[in-house]
Protein backbone atom coordinates (compact mmCIF):
# COMPACT_ATOMS: atom_id res chain seq x y z
CA UNK A 1 0.00 0.00 0.00
CA UNK A 2 1.05 3.41 -0.92
CA UNK A 3 2.13 5.24 2.39
CA UNK A 4 3.91 8.44 0.82
CA UNK A 5 1.66 11.45 -0.26
CA UNK A 6 2.26 12.51 -3.79
CA UNK A 7 3.87 15.97 -3.92
CA UNK A 8 2.05 18.36 -6.19
CA UNK A 9 4.13 20.77 -8.26
CA UNK A 10 3.16 24.38 -9.37
CA UNK A 11 2.95 23.15 -13.14
CA UNK A 12 0.63 20.63 -11.81
CA UNK A 13 -1.04 22.72 -9.59
CA UNK A 14 -1.54 24.97 -12.04
CA UNK A 15 -2.89 22.31 -14.20
CA UNK A 16 -5.98 22.49 -12.26
CA UNK A 17 -6.77 25.65 -13.11
CA UNK A 18 -8.06 24.14 -16.54
CA UNK A 19 -10.86 23.26 -14.89
CA UNK A 20 -12.01 26.93 -14.15
CA UNK A 21 -11.19 27.92 -17.90
CA UNK A 22 -14.01 25.19 -18.39
CA UNK A 23 -16.49 27.21 -15.95
CA UNK A 24 -15.68 30.34 -17.67
CA UNK A 25 -16.11 28.95 -21.20
CA UNK A 26 -19.25 27.48 -20.72
CA UNK A 27 -20.87 30.41 -18.56
CA UNK A 28 -19.33 32.73 -21.47
CA UNK A 29 -20.97 30.16 -24.00
CA UNK A 30 -24.50 30.15 -22.02
CA UNK A 31 -24.46 33.86 -21.67
CA UNK A 32 -24.34 33.68 -17.84
CA UNK A 33 -22.93 37.33 -15.90
CA UNK A 34 -20.63 35.10 -13.46
CA UNK A 35 -17.29 35.32 -15.22
CA UNK A 36 -15.76 38.44 -12.68
CA UNK A 37 -17.76 36.58 -9.23
CA UNK A 38 -16.02 33.82 -10.82
CA UNK A 39 -12.34 34.85 -11.20
CA UNK A 40 -13.24 36.75 -7.92
CA UNK A 41 -13.85 33.84 -5.79
CA UNK A 42 -11.03 31.60 -7.55
CA UNK A 43 -8.35 34.84 -6.40
CA UNK A 44 -9.80 34.88 -3.27
CA UNK A 45 -9.84 30.92 -2.63
CA UNK A 46 -6.38 30.53 -3.81
CA UNK A 47 -5.00 33.65 -1.76
CA UNK A 48 -6.62 32.53 1.38
CA UNK A 49 -5.55 28.98 1.25
CA UNK A 50 -2.22 30.24 0.77
CA UNK A 51 -2.42 32.65 3.57
CA UNK A 52 -3.93 29.47 5.85
CA UNK A 53 -1.80 27.20 4.94
CA UNK A 54 1.70 29.22 6.01
CA UNK A 55 0.05 30.23 9.38
CA UNK A 56 -0.79 26.23 10.08
CA UNK A 57 2.62 25.51 9.33
CA UNK A 58 3.79 28.20 11.85
CA UNK A 59 1.48 27.19 14.28
CA UNK A 60 2.49 23.48 13.71
CA UNK A 61 6.21 24.05 14.31
CA UNK A 62 5.47 26.43 17.15
CA UNK A 63 2.48 24.93 19.37
CA UNK A 64 1.12 27.13 21.93
CA UNK A 65 -2.26 27.21 23.92
CA UNK A 66 -2.05 30.51 23.45
CA UNK A 67 -2.07 30.81 19.64
CA UNK A 68 -4.53 27.78 19.48
CA UNK A 69 -7.21 29.74 21.40
CA UNK A 70 -6.51 32.66 19.66
CA UNK A 71 -7.18 30.72 16.23
CA UNK A 72 -10.08 28.90 17.10
CA UNK A 73 -11.29 32.82 18.17
CA UNK A 74 -10.81 34.17 15.25
CA UNK A 75 -12.82 31.48 13.57
CA UNK A 76 -16.25 32.23 16.22
CA UNK A 77 -16.11 35.29 15.17
CA UNK A 78 -15.68 34.89 11.32
CA UNK A 79 -18.85 32.73 11.33
CA UNK A 80 -20.90 35.24 13.65
CA UNK A 81 -20.13 37.72 11.07
CA UNK A 82 -20.86 36.03 7.62
CA UNK A 83 -24.28 34.27 9.43
CA UNK A 84 -25.40 37.84 9.76
CA UNK A 85 -23.77 38.82 6.12
CA UNK A 86 -25.42 36.30 4.51
CA UNK A 87 -28.75 36.65 6.06
CA UNK A 88 -31.27 39.06 4.26
CA UNK A 89 -31.67 42.39 5.22
CA UNK A 90 -29.79 43.98 8.72
CA UNK A 91 -30.58 42.17 12.18
CA UNK A 92 -30.95 43.62 15.29
CA UNK A 93 -28.66 43.73 18.25
CA UNK A 94 -31.01 41.03 20.08
CA UNK A 95 -31.02 38.57 17.38
CA UNK A 96 -26.84 38.73 16.53
CA UNK A 97 -26.21 37.86 20.49
CA UNK A 98 -28.66 35.21 20.39
CA UNK A 99 -26.25 34.18 17.02
CA UNK A 100 -22.95 34.79 19.24
CA UNK A 101 -23.92 32.87 22.23
CA UNK A 102 -25.34 30.04 20.08
CA UNK A 103 -22.09 30.00 18.10
CA UNK A 104 -19.33 30.29 21.16
CA UNK A 105 -21.68 27.86 23.40
CA UNK A 106 -22.60 24.98 20.71
CA UNK A 107 -19.65 25.09 18.73
CA UNK A 108 -16.94 24.97 21.69
CA UNK A 109 -18.52 22.85 23.79
CA UNK A 110 -18.86 20.24 20.71
CA UNK A 111 -15.20 21.14 19.97
CA UNK A 112 -13.40 20.25 23.53
CA UNK A 113 -16.20 17.36 23.98
CA UNK A 114 -14.70 16.04 21.03
CA UNK A 115 -10.87 16.69 21.39
CA UNK A 116 -11.32 15.72 25.25
CA UNK A 117 -13.40 12.42 25.34
CA UNK A 118 -13.72 11.55 21.89
CA UNK A 119 -10.16 11.64 20.48
CA UNK A 120 -8.23 12.70 24.01
CA UNK A 121 -5.74 15.02 22.28
CA UNK A 122 -2.54 15.01 23.85
CA UNK A 123 -1.70 18.38 24.71
CA UNK A 124 -4.83 19.22 24.51
CA UNK A 125 -4.22 22.23 22.58
CA UNK A 126 -2.07 20.49 19.51
CA UNK A 127 -3.10 22.67 16.31
CA UNK A 128 -2.15 19.71 13.51
CA UNK A 129 -6.03 18.32 15.39
CA UNK A 130 -7.83 20.84 17.29
CA UNK A 131 -7.82 24.05 14.28
CA UNK A 132 -9.11 21.70 11.63
CA UNK A 133 -11.11 19.72 13.78
CA UNK A 134 -12.41 23.37 14.77
CA UNK A 135 -12.61 24.47 11.57
CA UNK A 136 -14.95 21.70 10.74
CA UNK A 137 -17.28 21.57 13.85
CA UNK A 138 -17.60 25.76 13.56
CA UNK A 139 -17.76 25.77 9.68
CA UNK A 140 -21.03 23.45 9.79
CA UNK A 141 -22.66 25.36 12.56
CA UNK A 142 -22.70 28.68 10.76
CA UNK A 143 -24.05 26.85 8.40
CA UNK A 144 -26.96 25.57 10.45
CA UNK A 145 -27.08 28.49 12.00
CA UNK A 146 -27.60 30.28 9.08
CA UNK A 147 -30.26 28.19 7.48
CA UNK A 148 -32.32 28.17 11.11
CA UNK A 149 -31.99 32.36 11.15
CA UNK A 150 -33.25 32.85 7.66
CA UNK A 151 -35.97 30.15 8.14
CA UNK A 152 -37.11 31.51 11.46
CA UNK A 153 -37.25 34.92 10.15
CA UNK A 154 -39.00 33.92 6.66
CA UNK A 155 -41.76 32.05 9.00
CA UNK A 156 -42.37 34.99 11.58
CA UNK A 157 -42.43 37.61 8.95
CA UNK A 158 -45.17 35.08 6.90
CA UNK A 159 -46.97 34.06 9.51
CA UNK A 160 -47.42 36.93 11.92
CA UNK A 161 -51.15 36.85 11.66
CA UNK A 162 -50.98 33.32 13.32
CA UNK A 163 -48.89 34.49 15.46
CA UNK A 164 -50.94 36.83 16.75
CA UNK A 165 -53.48 34.70 16.69
CA UNK A 166 -52.46 32.26 18.97
CA UNK A 167 -51.56 34.86 20.99
CA UNK A 168 -54.85 36.48 21.00
CA UNK A 169 -56.06 32.94 22.21
CA UNK A 170 -54.09 32.69 24.90
CA UNK A 171 -50.85 31.07 24.35
CA UNK A 172 -47.25 31.93 25.44
CA UNK A 173 -44.93 33.05 22.80
CA UNK A 174 -42.87 29.51 23.06
CA UNK A 175 -46.22 28.13 22.14
CA UNK A 176 -47.24 30.56 19.52
CA UNK A 177 -43.74 30.03 17.61
CA UNK A 178 -43.49 26.40 18.22
CA UNK A 179 -43.94 25.54 14.72
CA UNK A 180 -41.58 27.36 13.24
CA UNK A 181 -39.43 27.07 15.38
CA UNK A 182 -39.51 23.66 15.24
CA UNK A 183 -39.38 24.40 11.46
CA UNK A 184 -36.40 26.16 11.84
CA UNK A 185 -34.29 23.72 13.46
CA UNK A 186 -35.48 20.81 10.72
CA UNK A 187 -34.01 22.94 8.00
CA UNK A 188 -30.58 23.77 9.66
CA UNK A 189 -30.44 19.77 10.71
CA UNK A 190 -31.34 18.91 7.39
CA UNK A 191 -28.48 19.29 4.89
CA UNK A 192 -26.39 17.50 7.71
CA UNK A 193 -28.22 13.99 7.84
CA UNK A 194 -28.66 14.29 4.19
CA UNK A 195 -24.55 14.20 3.91
CA UNK A 196 -24.79 11.14 6.25
CA UNK A 197 -27.17 9.44 3.60
CA UNK A 198 -25.16 9.40 1.16
CA UNK A 199 -21.87 9.38 2.73
CA UNK A 200 -19.51 6.29 1.72
CA UNK A 201 -21.61 5.76 -1.22
CA UNK A 202 -22.56 8.57 -3.54
CA UNK A 203 -19.55 10.45 -2.37
CA UNK A 204 -16.26 10.39 -0.18
CA UNK A 205 -15.99 13.12 2.50
CA UNK A 206 -12.94 15.59 2.39
CA UNK A 207 -11.51 14.74 5.95
CA UNK A 208 -11.41 10.89 4.25
CA UNK A 209 -9.99 11.48 1.50
CA UNK A 210 -7.10 13.47 2.36
CA UNK A 211 -6.25 10.96 5.13
CA UNK A 212 -6.61 8.08 2.61
CA UNK A 213 -4.22 10.20 -0.02
CA UNK A 214 -1.30 11.34 2.85
CA UNK A 215 -1.04 7.53 3.25
CA UNK A 216 -3.41 6.81 6.44
CA UNK A 217 -5.33 3.49 6.00
CA UNK A 218 -9.27 3.78 5.10
CA UNK A 219 -10.04 2.23 8.29
CA UNK A 220 -8.56 4.73 10.46
CA UNK A 221 -9.88 7.25 8.08
CA UNK A 222 -13.52 6.19 8.30
CA UNK A 223 -13.02 5.57 12.09
CA UNK A 224 -11.93 9.58 12.09
CA UNK A 225 -14.73 10.60 9.38
CA UNK A 226 -17.53 8.86 11.50
CA UNK A 227 -16.51 10.82 14.75
CA UNK A 228 -15.84 13.93 13.16
CA UNK A 229 -19.15 13.32 11.16
CA UNK A 230 -21.31 12.40 14.86
CA UNK A 231 -19.26 15.58 16.14
CA UNK A 232 -20.19 17.55 13.37
CA UNK A 233 -23.94 16.64 13.68
CA UNK A 234 -23.99 17.43 17.49
CA UNK A 235 -22.35 20.47 17.25
CA UNK A 236 -25.12 21.71 14.63
CA UNK A 237 -27.75 20.58 16.68
CA UNK A 238 -26.39 21.85 19.89
CA UNK A 239 -26.34 25.29 18.19
CA UNK A 240 -29.26 25.89 16.27
CA UNK A 241 -31.35 24.34 19.55
CA UNK A 242 -29.53 27.50 21.62
CA UNK A 243 -29.91 29.95 18.90
CA UNK A 244 -33.79 29.57 18.08
CA UNK A 245 -34.74 28.94 22.08
CA UNK A 246 -32.59 32.72 22.50
CA UNK A 247 -33.96 33.50 19.04
CA UNK A 248 -37.95 33.57 19.41
CA UNK A 249 -37.90 35.78 23.04
CA UNK A 250 -36.35 38.42 20.52
CA UNK A 251 -39.83 38.72 18.37
CA UNK A 252 -41.65 39.77 21.52
CA UNK A 253 -41.84 42.49 24.51
CA UNK A 254 -41.70 42.38 28.04
CA UNK A 255 -45.84 41.85 27.63
CA UNK A 256 -45.33 38.84 25.49
CA UNK A 257 -46.48 41.02 22.46
CA UNK A 258 -45.42 40.74 19.14
CA UNK A 259 -43.14 43.17 17.73
CA UNK A 260 -43.13 45.02 14.25
CA UNK A 261 -39.33 44.81 13.42
CA UNK A 262 -39.44 40.90 13.57
CA UNK A 263 -35.78 41.02 14.33
CA UNK A 264 -34.30 43.51 11.91
CA UNK A 265 -32.93 46.52 12.63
Amino acid sequence: MREEMINLTLWQLGAAYVFILILLAIVRWRKIPREKQILIATIRMTLQLLIVGYILMLLFDNPHPLLTILVVAIMVAFSVRNISSRVRGELNKPLKRAILISMVAGSVVSLLYFNFIVIQLTPWYDPQYFIPIAGMIIGNSMTGVTLGVQTLLDGMNDQRQKVEAALMLGASPQAATKKWVNRAFDSAILPTINKMVGMGIVFLPGMMTGQILAGASPFIAVEYQIAILLGIIGSVSLTVILFVNLAYKVFFNERSQLLHNMGKS
